[in-house]
C-alpha cells in the first residue's frame, strides 16, 4: 500500500539536521525494515518539515514505521496517510 508520512523535526534532531545526516538513508533503512520502500522524500516549508513518500507491505508494517518513529523522540506531529482505492 502507499503511504505519505507528514512530520515535523522536533528541535534536537533539526539540530542534527543541520550538522549535516544522510536522512534519506536512514528514512530508506526504516522503510525496509518493515518490507517496504521509500520512493521520495522532500524537506518542505510550512505546515511540515519533511514529507516522504512510500510503500508498505500491509497496515501493520505502517503501524511500526509509526511506533519506531514516535519512539526515537526525532519527529513531531508525524501523520501517515494511506492511499485510498477510489475505484473500489
Amino acid at each position: 500500500m502507499k503511504v505519505t508520512v507528514l512530520a515535523n523535526y522536533a528541535p534536537h534532531a533539526a539540530k542534527g539536521l543541520m550538522q549535516g545526516s544522510d536522512r534519506q538513508a536512514a528514512v530508506n533503512a526504516l522503510f525496509e525494515s518493515v518490507g517496504g520502500k521509500m520512493t521520495g522524500l522532500m524537506f518542505t516549508r510550512g505546515a511540515y518539515d519533511v514529507v516522504v513518500n512510500g510503500e508498505v507491505p500491509d497496515q501493520a508494517a505502517g503501524m511500526g514505521i509509526a511506533l519506531a518513529v514516535r519512539a526515537s523522540g526525532s519527529l513531531s506531529d508525524f501523520v501517515i496517510l494511506e492511499e485510498l482505492d477510489m475505484k473500489a
